[in-house]
């Protein structure tokens, strides 16, 4: 399981090798980044206008009021926050995050940006080039935050480093909707000069699918996923995509018990059969168990949902824009279609 559950739980390690971009001065920025990933390219749709040159201000989730001189358009972005601007025209020049897979595909985290044509800063947790970052120039970094105050997938060891080299942004994800963290996005995107084509349409999408969601509420709706020794029961509250569903009409079943930090609860796959469910949504993300690889788990397979085959893929990176929500949710509704209440 990956995303805040690792960091809350203290997981994940901190990784070496960055303290050498200490001693760098961000004025050093002036080369080109290193090799290994695609050049550093300036955002098509945003040249430098008198409207960029009038000053920017923004106030992100941390109520932090950033102020600046002109208009930022050397964005740098945690994967997800990328996927976000993207989808309303904004066009980083680099991300950091999981964006890419093992085989090099592109990793479905990072939603329609085209990775050929920004710069890779690091692909796993706490891996963050520092020094590829500061030879960037940027102008602003944008991060998700799970917890306020805390940027996603920027490293704490040289955190300090990376917020002297640029202005940052957060979007608080946590105890928000989707609506509120899809609106924030917009915001920003609409003041970073974004061409929001293509928004409309897709937002009048989102709002005819989140209209259908009122006609499941007879379906109780299970939200997991599954790793090696363990399945965990998501927390509805804690999580955007989920308070959108709730608040809509949909049933999620409410874990009864949950770990340290409130996102899930852990139930060994013995005790699979803990909750009642017609509907079954299993985390699509690239770590966690795939449906027959937990049909290997005779609990998971004596469910009667999964007897019923009413299992369906809860696409927990759907990136939070209203191209990113339409096609999450028209492919929920597709699905829920199929359902019925089960005995």
């Amino acid at each position: 399981m990956s995303g805040p559950v690792l960091a809350r739980r203290g997981f994940l390690a901190a990784t070496a090798g960055l303290a050498a971009a200490l001693t760098l001065s961000a004025c050093g920025g002036a080369g080109t980044a290193a090799t290994g990933g695609a050049p550093a390219q300036q955002p098509a749709q945003q040249p430098a206008t008198s409207a960029a040159a009038q000053g920017w201000t923004f106030t992100d989730d941390r109520g932090k009021k950033l102020d600046l001189p002109k208009r930022p358009e050397r964005v740098v972005a945690q994967v997800g926050a990328a996927a976000a601007l993207w989808d309303f025209g904004v066009r980083p020049v680099a991300v950091f995050g999981p964006h890419k897979l093992t085989d090099g595909a592109k990793d479905p985290q990072v939603g329609n940006v085209d990775i050929t044509k920004v710069q890779g800063l690091g692909n796993v947790w706490d891996e963050f080039n520092v020094e590829q970052y500061i030879a960037l120039q940027p102008e602003l970094l944008v991060s998700s935050m799970y917890v306020k105050g805390t940027l996603w997938y920027v490293p704490e060891k040289s955190k300090d480093t990376i917020e002297q080299v640029a202005p940052t942004a957060g979007v608080q994800l946590t105890g928000n909707s989707a609506t509120q963290v899809i609106g924030k996005y917009e915001e920003l995107a609409r003041s970073l000069g974004a061409d929001m084509q293509g928004v409309p349409e897709a937002k009048a999408r989102m709002e005819a699918a989140t209209k259908e969601l009122a006609s499941f509420k007879d379906l109780k709706v299970l939200m997991m996923s599954g790793g090696p020794d363990a399945m965990w029961v998501v927390n509805p509250p804690e999580y955007p995509d989920i308070v959108h569903l709730t608040a809509n009409g949909l049933n999620v079943v409410t874990p009864s018990k949950v770990d340290e930090g409130g996102f899930f609860q852990t139930l060994s796959w013995e005790n699979a059969d803990e909750y009642d469910a017609d509907v079954i949504l299993y985390d699509t993300r690239t770590q966690a168990l795939k449906p027959e690889e937990m049909m290997k788990k005779p609990t998971w397979a004596k469910l009667p949902a999964v007897k019923a085959g009413q299992i369906y893929p809860w696409r927990a990176e759907a990136p939070f824009s209203y191209q990113g929500y339409a096609a999450f949710l028209e492919e929920l509704v597709a699905n829920l279609k199929q359902a019925k209440k089960l005995p």
